[in-house]
């Protein structure tokens, strides 16, 4: 098993947890983003506890490119994961995501206007763009003052992230007004997220079951039959235009299902309803001059 270790009460947590658990069967990753001086210390230290208590453990050096700098950190950092996870055989990867991280995903989501999908919030386990192995986070019935009691109690040192107590970004805003609301009960908001992910996965099994008794997948063009309901045809045609080359969330078909009119590009894909199908095919160029 490959632990994701930022150096935070958390991940350390989730490594004294994972050692006692799975013994010899941990190996720890801490990624460097370049993005603050400290960051090179802060992995030290990950690199130090890990020495201290004969594990394995490297540290990844990523680069992150121009844009939405968290956007762009997280993906920069999964691929890296992953990179390293397969190069060491390991099976998953584990983060340290807990229950209060759990309320503040699923509070963001309902804030604007998520789907079913999106207000599963973190799933348990789950397959990440760009990171090769599987991704699990164990420790999302934990709240995030109990995992830094532990790590206080076994004296297991750890770093605080500056950036965790930046208000420019939505999940700091979202962090603060939970802790000022006392009757908010975070646990109870990551039980309702798993309970939204267990329907979001009895919907995909519907839908997978649909594919494979009607999708068909032919040169350039893939048609699919319109679904018992509006959620299984987006599932389906986000399906298909993922093989065409496109990208296109759940929540982006469904809202293409409610405001077209039987044709119309999605993702770099021409989507036609005829009869009781969807036919994708990929977006004809345009025409010039």
């Amino acid at each position: 098993m490959g632990l994701a270790v930022s150096g935070g009460p958390d991940s350390m947590a989730l490594l004294a947890l994972a050692q006692e658990m799975l013994g010899d069967g941990i190996e720890v990753a801490t990624v460097d983003h370049g993005l603050r001086p400290e960051a090179a210390e802060e992995c030290a230290v990950v690199a130090r506890v890990c020495a201290e208590r004969n594990i394995r453990c490297r540290v990844l050096t990523v680069r992150v490119e121009q844009g939405n700098v968290q956007d762009r950190a997280r993906a920069a950092r999964y691929a890296a994961l992953g990179k390293w996870a397969r190069e060491r055989e390991l099976a998953a990867l584990a983060t340290a995501h807990h229950a209060d991280d759990q309320a503040e995903t699923l509070l963001m989501r309902l804030n604007r206007g998520g789907g079913l999908g999106g207000l599963a919030g973190i799933r348990s386990s789950t397959r990440i763009k760009g990171c090769g192995v599987p991704v699990v986070r164990p420790l999302l019935g934990f709240r995030k003052q109990e995992l830094r009691d532990l790590v206080e109690r076994l004296r297991i040192p750890f770093v605080e992230d500056p950036s965790n107590r930046d208000e420019r970004y939505d999940r700091v805003r979202i962090r603060r007004a939970l802790e000022e609301a006392d009757w908010i009960d975070p646990v109870a908001l990551a039980r309702s997220a798993a309970h939204l992910e267990e329907a979001d996965q009895a919907l995909q099994i519907v839908a997978d079951q649909v594919w494979e008794d009607a999708a068909v997948i032919g040169d350039a063009r893939v048609a699919v039959p319109v679904g018992p309901t509006r959620d299984t045809s987006a599932r389906l045609i986000a399906r298909a235009v993922a093989i065409l080359g496109g990208e296109i969330s759940h929540g982006e078909v469904a809202a293409f299902l409610k405001a077209a009119n039987g044709r119309s590009n999605i993702a770099g894909v021409l989507v036609e309803q005829r009869g009781n199908s969807f036919i994708c095919t990929p977006e004809p160029p345009r025409r010039s001059g």
